[in-house]
């Protein structure tokens, strides 16, 4: 009750935004091109590359949880565990995330979706994330979002970065950049190094520490051809170890680990003649995991991607341009199963083929349009069509409000289309789940007051959900039923004088699960997967979803050298699966949970920061995911130098 009471009376004070002052801001994902951030019909959160130098974390997603609204983020314990991010309500497979182009899923993964644990922020230079459906120039899986993530390129002559970071469980973390440039070509190459003994993931009996070790490499080099002509590459590298906790009570932990590696390198070559723009793309992404259970049997993973892709872009005029392209996907798998003790080797492999067109222009003076279509062949799911239309309207005075309206869709993984094969049911009857979204806002800044507004409504339907339990193998489309997520996002900023900066996030989201709730199923036990306590939407809701959402960050600017900030995070009770010994896989209820993180940074000298941060200040037993601790009370130290 007091944070319910607590979050209402600073909505009262600082009802402000995110929406800032009228500057010319280029927004690249929202129709693949740079375009005006005004003329953007899809809510669109933008993250520059001074507030990722800025940011004293490590990893990208402490970031996101810092700077966007209307994103979750769940990690079952420590660094390097399972590390999720969901947008508007819906599981991670639901959002796509790309970087330099690349989409970053694992075909061997069961869900399709992006573990995101492992990637660093300090070789990143910019993040877009779009909200709502995006189906119609994303394709598969954008259906509560888009993040593009797009990494740093060599500057005008020569640099050098390094940064230090030492913490709390023996934590290290180390990072060294060297990039370049002159009229010609660019280059960079960053490398990252972190180790950490960990801590124990699991809040039961399980005592022993959680080791993580990541080593990372990214890089990118560009050549200018001629004036109209020029090729991109970029390679990103990543092998990691992690030591995890399976959820069972009493368990011997000191076995179970992964050991993982990844790659992704694209290659692009662009060509402008008049009006014209195209890019010719290739990119290819192979991954392998190892798995070892509490029983010392290992499994293997391994998933490999090969992506061909052409987009072309005519500008017609400063205000109205058609974008329009194909991708050519070829997806591949391969991995252990096992049940009731026996092992086999799965293989798995599905090619798609795409076609799309997005026309944007501006019908009337104070209004920016866009419609677009989308065609999807997937070789063993069919066909599939996914559309869009976005809008803003021009207020003026720095206001404007914008909507738009999608066609999703999201194919079966090729770990459920092999599992179909496993439990002998017919993977013709494997289909793609269908989606709709909507949404309206409203975004306004006020010069003299230097406050501004942002609000959003929003509201999403799955139609034949692919639907699994949590105690067997069985995967199936349930006809007929429906997965919701509607909302309200609210963001808003308030600054004085430019020393004082208050940003406060809210969400409320009220999901529904109808794979789990409106044909349950029954469980050995007799148990059926959704809950019937009188939580009210939470009982249904999708797992790890909050019903309300809020987090604060106040920042001060105490002298040109140092400046601090505060970040409060508030998140509500969650429903999530339960397991076999905890109540016999019945779903459990997680209490809500309120953190304060503290961060500092000083300039030493010229060329060199100092860095502080003090993470969950007050609660140290919170759950983000069942029988899973989150982020215990840690201290970070770091130290940056630039050349």
């Amino acid at each position: 009750m007091f944070l319910k009471k607590l979050v209402f009376l600073y909505f009262i004070f600082f009802s402000t935004s995110v929406f800032s002052k009228e500057i010319p801001i280029i927004v690249i994902s929202a129709g693949k091109t740079p375009q005006s951030y005004s003329s953007v019909g899809s809510q669109v959160t933008i993250i520059d590359s001074k507030t990722i130098e800025n940011s004293s974390d490590s990893f990208l997603t402490d970031l996101l949880g810092a700077e966007v609204q209307g994103l979750n983020i769940f990690q079952m314990g420590g660094k390097g565990t399972n590390t999720g991010i969901q947008l508007r309500g819906l599981p991670k497979r639901y959002s796509t995330v790309y970087i330099d182009g690349v989409k970053m899923n694992d075909p061997s993964a069961s869900d399709n979706g992006f573990y995101s644990q492992g990637l660093f922020k300090d070789s990143i230079d910019r993040i877009e994330i779009l909200k709502g459906s995006q189906s119609s120039l994303y394709g598969n899986g954008a259906v509560g979002g888009t993040i593009n993530i797009f990494t740093k390129k060599g500057k005008l002559g020569k640099h050098q970065n390094a940064a230090v970071r030492a913490g709390e469980n023996n934590t290290q973390d180390i990072f060294y950049s060297i990039d370049g440039a002159d009229e010609k070509q660019n280059y960079y190459l960053g490398f990252n190094y972190y180790s950490t003994d960990g801590i124990s993931a699991m809040n039961n009996d399980n005592t022993e520490n959680d080791p993580y070790e990541n080593n990372s490499v990214t890089a990118n080099y560009g050549y200018k051809i001629s004036e109209n002509n020029l090729i991109e590459n970029s390679l990103r590298v990543t092998d990691s170890f992690l030591k995890y906790d399976s959820p069972t009570n009493g368990q011997d932990d000191l076995k179970p680990q992964t050991d993982d590696i990844e790659a992704h390198y694209s290659f692009k070559f662009k060509n402008t003649i008049n009006n014209f723009k195209n890019t010719f793309g290739f990119s290819k992404s192979a991954s392998t995991r190892k798995a070892t259970k509490a029983s010392g049997k290992e499994n293997d993973f391994a998933g490999s991607k090969d992506i061909y892709t052409y987009l072309g872009e005519y500008n017609f005029n400063l205000d109205s341009k058609i974008i329009y392209g194909t991708d050519v996907e070829f997806l591949r798998a391969e991995f252990d199963h096992e049940r009731a003790g026996a092992k086999s080797k799965l293989t798995s492999g599905t090619e798609i083929y795409s076609q799309y067109v997005d026309y944007q222009f501006r019908p009337y003076e104070k209004i920016y349009a866009t419609i677009g279509g989308r065609n999807d062949k997937h070789t063993s799911a069919g066909d599939e069509q996914s559309y869009r239309a976005t809008g803003a309207y021009d207020l003026g005075g720095n206001s404007k409000i914008r909507s738009s309206y999608g066609i999703g869709f999201l194919f079966p993984s090729l770990y459920e289309s092999a599992g179909y094969a496993y439990t002998r049911t017919t993977p013709d009857n494997m289909n793609a789940e269908r989606t709709s979204s909507f949404d309206i806002g409203y975004e306004t800044y006020f010069d003299t007051l230097d406050l501004g507004f942002n609000i959003t409504y929003f509201d999403i339907e799955i139609e034949d959900p692919l639907m699994g339990s949590n105690v067997d193998y069985i995967q199936q489309n349930f006809a007929g039923g429906k997965n919701t997520s509607k909302g309200i996002e609210l963001a808003t900023n308030w600054t004085n004088n430019k020393k004082l900066n208050i940003d406060f996030n809210y969400t409320f989201t009220k999901s529904y699960s109808g794979m789990d709730c409106d044909k349950p199923l029954k469980n050995a036990f007799g148990y059926k997967s959704c809950l019937d306590l009188s939580n009210g939407p939470i009982d249904s809701a999708m797992v790890r979803v909050p019903l309300h959402a809020f987090s604060s960050k106040i920042n001060y600017q105490f002298n040109n050298n140092h400046n601090g900030s505060l970040l409060l995070t508030y998140k509500g009770r969650t429903r999530d699966y339960g397991t076999s010994d905890q109540d016999s896989y019945r779903d459990q209820i997680l209490d809500e949970y309120f953190l304060v993180d503290l961060a500092s940074s000083y300039k030493i000298s010229d060329g060199y920061k100092l860095d502080f941060t003090l993470k969950n200040l007050f609660d140290k037993d919170h759950e983000v995911a069942n029988l899973y601790t989150g982020t215990p009370r840690t201290i970070n130290i770091g130290l940056n130098k630039k050349y």
